[in-house]
């Protein structure tokens, strides 16, 4: 996994942990990931350090504006490509599994064609 995957990676769990359970810490994301929390701390400092979360006295983490944008985009693109592919066929897991996997390396504008392409397939 790449620099950039991982970030991706800790931001979607924290949008996700965040939308389930309102606060998120760090132990949530361990078990989330199924990383070690020593890992998970050693990414927290890092997202931190780049501006992408906050983490209060209390040790809630928060996505900064920037944290939770990149957040977002990764998991519209996971959602959808997840969905993409349990349409065409393919096992919920390995759906889910592969979606995990491109997400991280599909361009913005390739993902913006294959949304309005299946978006324009639906309504054919």
């Amino acid at each position: 996994m790449n620099k950039k995957e991982s970030r991706e990676d800790y931001l979607e769990a924290i949008l996700v942990l965040e939308r389930k359970n309102k606060r998120v810490i760090s132990i949530d994301i361990a078990n989330e990931l199924s990383f070690s929390k020593p890992s998970v701390s050693i990414a927290m400092k890092k997202l931190k350090d780049e501006g992408l979360i906050t983490v209060d006295d209390d040790g809630t983490i928060r996505l900064t504006k920037k944290g939770r944008m990149i957040a977002e985009k990764t998991l519209e693109k996971h959602e959808f490509l997840t969905d993409f592919f349990i349409y065409l066929g393919v096992a919920p897991l390995l759906a889910e599994d592969e979606a995990c996997s491109i997400e991280h390396s599909l361009s913005d504008e390739t993902f913006e064609k294959i949304r309005q392409f299946v978006m324009k397939a639906r309504k054919e």
